[in-house]
């Protein structure tokens, strides 16, 4: 056998129990044909020398919203921790866009202004063009208006909108903050409505994200992304980007299944994957997978399901997504969706929502008599004991981004909401898979960095990115499990255990190689921030190098292979 590919001179990773370490790694075709000592290699048509280097499976993002990426035409407001930062980066933008009819900003945190919501009036003498601002927060479960957006959608005192619920005050004016953003936003008339209403969600803006977030993602060692949230309308978007050979790394879109959806729409989501499936490329680079449900909102703004009282708002639990019969009507959904074959991804924060998530995919198995759906529940935030066994009991995973637990980004609005008698019930990575559940990480983009590193570096320390406020200690995961959990078990929730997530004969040719040794760095987890991805094979394509290892093989990628001289969009938002 003459091998395609060798790769040398690194430490191999593999997660394979017959052989957990080795010296090379060789491919033929798009397929993983030998794995042992260098001395033992077949003979290669191409030899990359990796010595130094780091290797491991490819990381398998199992939440990662491709459509949320940058936009070259709207505000970051990442690391803006304050209201006079976020007025100052809104209007030096305005200034310098006049050519926009609306000034749209991004990443927005819950804490901006202490001890209360934003309001439009904190909008207030940022554009002398008087244009209306909209403004949405880090995780696109809420957005922030200015009096002009009010008025240009007409709900300042009176009126809906079908991608959002307005707040108002007791006098009935809305204050400038609405709340299910996300949630409504991707249902048939939610998307028209906000496509009509705010160009930032143009088709042809969200294709410019999609092409942004997957560059990155193949740069930063990710080898197979899972777009979490589809709507039908734009799945066209992802067929585009397959035509054009956008697609660097491997995608599976979860279609997106609103709350009120009827059985019409389910055999509509059930005619796309059905045809998808009789059209799939050769290559394996897109196909549909679950469907993504809420079983709640977030508990940020206080709309998660709690099943007892937030901390600082007594009498408040949040609520269900599914408002009928107390949220059960949840469980009549997955048990039907299971019977058709679905697997679900149902978003949940709340240990309320948790556990109505969790009594549906139960209930589910019971009545249809099915087995290994392998159906998931993505953030799960805030978990209560009794619950943590069920994942395992339930093979239900855990689809979970270690960035979220980190004080940077929850302190001051989440850890007040659930109260510091609630804090050990925070994020538990480590109690779950000692439990043996499947715990799929991910870096749910743009709510969170995309880079894996600083999902490791999250996991070891749940702390801040510069290092302050660790707290939970406790759930605390190393490297060596951090990366189970983004291949072995990011593998495992999508079916592909047989495919993807370990280096091994027969395997797909999904590979990255690191720039240093991330194990070198157990006792100093802030190192992992330093390191990149050198080298990234998709399918036995190379389809990302720094230069130095490897230039891509042209014709292998298509006609927009992924260059890059160093860690350019790793670990910061910036454009």
């Amino acid at each position: 056998m003459t091998l395609d590919l060798l790769i040398t001179g690194a430490r191999v990773r593999t997660f394979d129990h017959a052989r957990p370490w080795a010296e090379a790694v060789g491919i033929a075709r798009d397929r993983i044909a030998y794995v042992g000592s260098l001395a033992d290699a077949p003979a290669a048509r191409r030899t990359i020398d990796a010595t130094g280097r780091f290797v491991t499976p490819g990381i398998i993002d199992s939440h990662n919203h491709l459509l949320l990426g940058f936009d070259d035409d709207a505000v970051s407001l990442e690391g803006a921790r304050t209201l006079p930062e976020v007025r100052r980066r809104i209007a030096e933008f305005a200034r310098r866009r006049p050519d926009l009819d609306w000034i749209c900003a991004e990443n927005a945190v819950y804490s901006i202004v202490p001890d209360r919501r934003p309001n439009a009036a904190d909008l207030d003498g940022l554009d002398p063009l008087g244009r209306p601002i909209f403004v949405t927060t880090y995780d696109q479960h809420s957005v922030w208006l200015n009096r002009q957006a009010l008025s240009a959608l007409g709900i300042t005192t009176g009126g809906d909108i079908a991608w959002g619920r307005p707040e108002r005050d007791a006098g009935g004016q809305a204050t400038g903050w609405i709340t299910d953003f996300y949630t409504s936003a991707m249902t048939v008339a939610g998307l028209a409505a906000l496509q009509r209403d705010i160009p930032m969600y143009s088709p042809d803006r969200r294709y410019r994200k999609l092409r942004g977030s997957m560059r990155m993602a193949t740069a930063l060692g990710i080898t197979t992304v899972v777009e979490p949230q589809v709507p039908l309308a734009e799945l066209p978007l992802f067929e585009r980007a397959l035509a054009e050979g956008v697609l660097t790394s491997r995608v599976i879109a979860a279609l997106f299944h609103p709350v009120g959806a009827d059985a019409a729409f389910r055999s509509s989501l059930r005619t796309a994957v059905d045809d998808a499936a009789r059209r799939a490329d050769d290559a394996g680079l897109l196909r549909l997978g679950p469907l993504k449900l809420y079983a709640d909102d977030v508990i940020e703004p206080h709309t998660a399901l709690m099943l007892d009282d937030y901390a600082n708002r007594p009498g408040l639990r949040g609520r269900p997504s599914y408002a009928a019969d107390g949220g059960r009507e949840l469980v009549g959904i997955v048990s039907e969706l299971d019977r058709m074959g679905f697997q679900t991804h149902t978003h949940a924060t709340g240990d309320g929502g948790i556990r109505l998530a969790l009594d549906a995919i139960e209930h589910a198995a019971r009545v249809n008599g099915t087995s290994d759906r392998r159906h998931g529940i993505v953030h799960v935030e805030c978990l209560h004991p009794d619950d943590l066994p069920r994942f395992a009991a339930l093979d239900v995973t855990a689809a979970m981004q270690p960035r979220h637990c980190s004080p940077d980004l929850v302190g001051g609005t989440w850890m007040e909401n659930v109260g510091e008698g609630r804090w050990d019930r925070a994020w538990r990575f480590r109690s779950l898979l000692e439990s043996g559940a499947t715990v799929a990480f991910s870096s749910d983009w743009q709510v969170g960095e995309m880079d894996p590193l600083v999902g490791l570096y999250s996991a070891a320390t749940r702390a801040g990115l510069d290092g302050s406020d660790a707290w939970t200690t406790a759930e605390r995961v190393g490297p060596d499990r951090a990366l189970e959990a983004y291949t072995v078990h990011g593998a495992r929730a999508w079916h592909l255990e047989n495919a993807r997530g370990r280096i091994a004969p027969g395997m797909d040719a999904d590979i990255v190689a690191w720039s240093g040794d991330l194990y070198a760095h157990a006792h100093d987890p802030a190192a992992l921030l330093g390191e990149h991805a050198a080298l990234t094979v998709v399918g036995g394509r190379v389809v990302h190098s720094t230069g130095a290892i490897a230039e891509p093989v042209g014709d292998a990628v298509g006609e927009d292979p992924v260059r890059e001289g160093g860690r350019s969009g790793a670990h910061v938002h910036a454009h």
